[in-house]
């Protein structure tokens, strides 16, 4: 088993960021930021040592199950080559022995309509899951919109724009609407417009502390904060992170206020202008419900993701081994059974909220 030491950290790194299948969610700046999980990562290497595939996986000790590994968006190798697959597999096996883990569920950066893929890592021993389509069934989105950039001009990609996403990006301009990059001091207020998003539209904040570390281990090369002024009161903001060739669009929020000078279209088109001019190939707009109907609750983010240009993106889904599948279904049947309560709990807050 070759994992990354201090003494390969650095030629790890910049495996990760010049490779095409890299993702900020296997760097190591990305397992620190996950403090309450343990990160190993598992190498591949040639005969002569050099690193051609690895992958990051989160360890953490779930009550009463055991360990539970977690990759998100790995592996970063060639995909088609089994035997850099089987090394890592070996790899990821040698190490759930060694925690005793009930469990290894990757989702990986991998299109859903890879069939070479597929059928290697079910030769492999892997199980795949892929019917998910709303967002609490996976931990990570399947579904995203993803925009093209590479080589292309500002130009370009804004005349590739819907007519309106082009129409709403001008009249916050011609409306006042100002973008400013923020400090990690401006993530208190960001992260409260973000908890009157999160009321607004009935999801879960994360605390202030994930979003300082966040900014402590990321910025400034990787994470960068924007937010949208209005006679100089913010209204609205983003977190992006900026690894390898590419940029992902992580955070959002945005206030109840001044939602009709579409600050959040502003914010998108700096964004995108930012991973163009520094010669980014990617930007990621993340994750939306893969049900596309416009009476769903989730369709007005479909929407609007989709004005700007971007490639409707489905993921293979969950890769995974349950080295003790008894404890793995009864862990599943557990996480339904919280979500329902939590779900129900949110509802009835809500209820009373309204009353």
């Amino acid at each position: 088993m070759k994992l990354v030491t201090e003494n390969n950290k650095k030629e790890y790194t910049e495996f990760l960021s010049l490779h095409d299948r890299c993702n900020f969610q296997q760097s190591l700046e990305w397992g620190k930021v996950k403090e309450n999980w343990n990160n190993e990562v598992v190498l591949a290497e040639d005969e002569n040592g050099k690193i051609i595939g690895s992958i990051s996986v989160l360890i953490r000790k779930i009550p009463i199950f055991g360990k539970f590994m977690y990759s998100s968006r790995g592996p970063v190798c060639d995909i088609y080559n089994k035997k850099v697959l089987k090394q890592l597999k070996d790899g990821l096996c040698e190490l759930a022995k060694r925690e005793n883990a009930f469990i290894l569920k990757i989702e990986p950066d991998i299109k859903s309509d890879e069939k070479k893929f597929r059928e290697i890592v079910e030769e492999l021993g892997f199980k795949i899951k892929d019917d998910a389509k709303n967002f609490a069934e996976e931990i990570q989105p399947r579904y995203v919109f993803r925009l093209d950039i590479k080589g292309k001009t500002e130009e370009e990609v804004f005349e590739n724009f819907h007519s309106k996403t082009r129409y709403n990006i001008r009249l916050a301009t011609k409306k006042g609407v100002e973008i400013r990059e923020g400090t990690k001091n401006d993530l208190k207020v960001f992260h409260k417009i973000m908890i009157e998003t999160g009321k607004r539209d009935g999801f879960i904040i994360r605390p202030l502390s994930y979003f300082e570390k966040m900014y402590d281990e990321l910025a400034p090369n990787h994470m960068k904060l924007l937010m949208a002024y209005y006679d100089e009161k913010p209204i609205a903001g983003i977190i992006l992170i900026m690894y390898g060739r590419k940029t992902w669009y992580l955070y959002g929020a945005s206030s109840n206020e001044h939602r009709n000078l579409m600050p959040n279209y502003l914010l998108q088109w700096k964004a995108i202008q930012e991973a163009i001019n520094s010669k980014h190939d990617m930007y990621d707009f993340r994750g939306v419900c893969g049900i596309v109907d416009e009476t769903h609750p989730q369709y007005g983010l479909y929407r609007f993701k989709k004005g700007f240009g971007a490639e409707f993106t489905e993921f293979i889904g969950e890769v995974y081994i349950p080295f003790k599948p008894l404890k793995y279904k009864l862990y599943n049947l557990s996480e339904k059974l919280y979500k329902k309560i939590v779900l129900t709990k949110s509802k009835i807050k809500k209820q009373g909220e309204n009353k």
